[in-house]
This record gives C-alpha cells, sequence and structure tokens, in this order.
C-alpha cells in the first residue's frame, strides 16, 4: 500500500519559515522539507505536515496571511537500493 506524503508548498523560504514559526507556536508538527520535484520546481523550501492536521494550517494560513503555492499530496517514494552501490 502506497504511503502518501503531505507537503505544503511556498513561493519563497521566508514564507515556509513564516508557517513553520506560526505551526510551531501552535503546537502542530511540521518537518522543514525539499519540495519535491514532482510537486513543483519553484521554492526549494516546504513543509511535510500530517493529513489531520491540514485544517488547522489552512486557517493558521489564512489568519496569518501567509502565501503559498498549494498542498500536495505525494506517494513516498521508497527506494531500498537508493545510494548503495554494492
Amino acid at each position: 500500500m502506497p504511503q502518501i506524503q503531505h507537503y505544503v508548498l511556498f513561493p519563497n523560504h521566508d514564507n515556509g519559515m513564516r508557517l513553520y514559526q506560526e505551526l510551531k507556536a501552535m503546537g502542530i508538527r511540521a518537518t522543514i522539507a525539499p519540495t519535491p520535484r514532482s510537486a513543483s520546481k519553484c521554492c526549494g523550501i516546504s513543509l511535510l505536515v500530517q493529513e489531520q492536521d491540514i485544517d488547522a494550517i489552512k486557517s493558521c494560513i489564512e489568519e496569518h496571511q501567509i502565501e503559498i503555492l498549494k498542498f500536495a499530496a505525494i506517494e513516498r517514494d521508497v527506494n531500498s537500493r537508493r545510494d548503495k552501490y554494492c
């Protein structure tokens, strides 16, 4: 069964860091991550978030007027042979 990861994508890193700080203050877990190239070729920063937190994150974005590009749900790319050369 594929695992889906949820990302918040931004037009620049400033907005990503602002949202990260606001979510941290609210106690919502988010991880700063590189933007998956399958989702966007723009800003290199995104936030990896839990699906159950998306509604609260949308409220936070609206309340603090933080600009985002979109939310993206991406299938997790698990390759057990990655970085193995023998």
